[in-house]
């Protein structure tokens, strides 16, 4: 009797050292997330780039290209096996030469070397339309009717030659709802899974999206509130057992001198938040607003869209002066407010694969949650010596990129003009841009004879004159402009639309180039052809800007290009003289279609398609090859300034 009451207690005090230990609090553990946005297919390098802006140039070092992003991420898995690689959209769309000329086929095929996992869409995302995009992300060769693209499926980064495997990444789009049957065109968020414990990625755009794509990119589809969103995805995550949540966002901000804060000049050093983000008058960006809107559930957002590098977590420092000598450095915790009023890191990578950022979370296994988060910017420095040594041991993603550059390389080297001078795309304090001005002369040239739409302006929207311009890397004038420099300029493949405008519609248009003025959500300077000019007064608000308007008939199909008539006067005063007078005016047709907030164009009566954009441009240039006399946009004839600020 006793030796049973001894071997039964003995059991129970084993059964309950096992339960003991088996109900024992697991110990946190840490995920790497890599994040990344905005890469645009850059498979090159983009250039040099500074930590911060105090980096003098001479010693900012040469950056991004896929081969070296690729290292970069393997170096950083290498630290943790429990990882992801992540975006924040626009890894597609106004892309180089060496990946739109092959349909952005190879930014997805390097991006699959890259290792990503999710990505949500961006705004580029949908320059094509969401079956382009479907086809991207599933694979196939494109055709066009019946005929297959012949510089689709060249598949130098795909399994066999002559395909195309399509995204092994998924794009989520979970603010992107087909207006036919009411889903997300692509799915809402991923899931990855870590020691057992899920993380969720849910993926979406900026809701204003439609006013910067082409309607024909996005016809079909409705874009949703990216917070209200967010919040009505976090019961059906959490029904699923998922606590862990990081939001990927293709919307920005930027580190700005807000009024009233501080007189000490910001170096948008790439781990800063200064001004955590607020515009320069102290409001919220709109990417701040959203944030202030994001359930206390989100743990961290990834986001893009501004091309601008940020930290605002606890790792973020801010660094203000003029010269590294007199530079300041303060640590402090800077994440964006959430709806509960917690601070919530937030960061962006820059654009073009210039950075990446890495996170390093802290997971509870009990409570299944995020308990810290980590982030760190860091360049993808192209001057690494061990990165260029693992590249060197394992060339595949650089093989790719050569592949490529290698047969875009008859096209690209092409030269078409010469230049005196370089032409980026910075605006003054006007909004004019050199570049700028050259595309709208090259849109006129193209469509001013009668048969091709007698055209007398021609306006150029400003976001889309890329960087950087028309010049030259090594600062060498005169320069042999080639195609490639063009394309890189005018990336997008649009096609110009002649329409036929009042001077009233003329005036309304100018004035809807300013934020809060008839629908217009930002300050967009538009370029404008030779003959053309305007005065805008920045104390004044909608409908009062536009002070004065001329039109002095040029033709810009002679080189050098000759005035027709005498200078005409539109708007005197404010006040506009024969409102009911017509003009033939030419823009491209992601503006003719109300892109970037111009809706007055949509208006435009008698349209009248045309060339691409790029051919346009390429044409233009061609009467400035030699032995031409080289393109000189400081010459007299070209009407400088166009464009006058009071």
């Amino acid at each position: 009797m006793i030796v049973r009451t001894l071997c039964a207690s003995l059991a129970l005090a084993f059964s309950a050292a096992v339960i003991a230990q088996t109900t024992a609090p697991k110990p946190p553990f840490t995920v790497k997330i890599i994040g990344f946005n905005d890469y645009h297919g850059n498979l090159e390098t983009p250039g040099t780039f500074g930590a911060n802006t105090l980096v003098p140039t001479a010693s900012r070092p040469a950056v991004g290209g896929a081969e070296y992003m690729a290292a970069y991420v393997a170096r950083m898995k290498a630290s943790n096996p429990l990882n992801v690689v992540v975006g924040a959209g626009d890894f597609i769309g106004a892309t180089p030469l060496i990946s739109a000329l092959f349909f952005d086929e190879p930014a997805v095929e390097t991006l699959n070397q890259i290792g990503v996992e999710f990505n949500a869409v961006g705004n580029h995302e949908f320059d094509k339309g969401k079956t382009e995009l479907k086809r991207l992300q599933s694979g196939g060769c494109k055709f066009t009717g019946n005929v297959q693209e012949a510089n689709s499926c060249r598949g130098f980064g795909s399994a066999t030659p002559g395909t195309f495997d399509g995204a092994k990444f998924t794009w989520l789009s979970a603010n992107v709802v087909e207006t036919a049957t009411s889903k997300p065109l692509l799915p809402a968020y991923g899931v990855k899974t870590f020691n057992g414990v899920k993380v969720a990625f849910i993926g979406m755009t900026l809701k204003g999206t439609p006013g910067i794509v082409t309607p024909a990119g996005v016809a079909g589809l409705s874009f949703q509130d990216e917070a209200d969103t967010v919040n009505a995805l976090i019961p059906r995550l959490r029904a699923q057992g998922i606590e862990s949540i990081v939001v990927l966002l293709h919307q920005g901000g930027f580190q700005n001198q807000v009024t009233g804060v501080s007189n000490q000049a910001i170096t948008s050093d790439i781990n800063g938040c200064t001004g955590d983000l607020k515009n320069t008058d102290g409001t919220d960006s709109d990417l701040r607003a959203i944030v202030k809107r994001l359930d206390n559930a989100v743990d961290l957002v990834i986001s893009g869209h501004t091309h601008a590098a940020y930290n605002c977590s606890a790792n973020t420092i801010d660094v203000r002066g003029t010269s590294l000598s007199n530079a300041v450095t303060t640590a402090r915790t800077a994440g964006l407010p959430n709806k509960a009023g917690r601070l919530v890191p937030v960061t962006s990578s820059s654009a073009f694969g210039r950075v990446l950022t890495e996170v390093d979370v802290t997971i509870n296994p009990t409570t299944r949650d995020i308990v810290a988060v980590s982030p760190r910017n860091v360049l993808v420095d192209r001057t690494d010596a061990a990165i260029n040594n693992a590249i060197a041991a394992h060339p595949e993603v650089k093989n790719v990129v050569n592949a490529y550059k290698a047969a875009a390389s008859p096209l690209a080297n092409a030269v078409i003009a010469s230049i005196t001078a370089p032409m980026n795309n910075a605006a003054n304090t006007a909004g004019e841009m050199e570049a700028g001005d050259l595309i709208a002369d090259a849109q006129l040239a193209a469509t001013q004879p009668t048969s091709l739409g007698g055209a007398v302006i021609a306006f150029m929207n400003a976001g889309g004159v890329r960087s950087p311009g028309f010049v030259n890397g090594t600062n060498a004038y005169p320069y042999d402009l080639t195609y490639g420099n063009a394309f890189t300029t005018q990336p997008f493949g649009n096609s110009l639309v002649t329409l036929t405008l009042t001077a009233q519609q003329i005036k309304d248009v100018l004035e809807q180039q300013f934020i809060g003025c008839n629908g217009q959500t930002a300050n967009r300077i538009m370029q404008i052809s030779n003959g053309l000019k305007y005065t805008w007064n920045s104390a004044g608000t909608c409908g009062t800007r536009i002070t004065e308007v001329t039109l002095t008939p040029t033709d810009v199909t002679v080189t050098p290009p000759v005035v027709t008539g005498p200078t005409e006067v539109l708007v005197l005063g404010g006040v506009v003289h024969s409102p009911a007078k017509t003009y033939r005016v030419t823009v491209n047709n992601f503006m003719a279609t109300g892109g970037d907030g111009f809706g007055v164009f949509v208006g435009g009566a008698a349209q009248l398609g045309g060339a691409q954009d790029i051919d346009a441009l390429t044409a233009y240039l061609t009467g400035f090859k030699s032995p031409n006399p080289a393109y000189n946009p400081a010459s007299a004839v070209l009407a400088k300034p166009r464009i006058t600020r009071q």
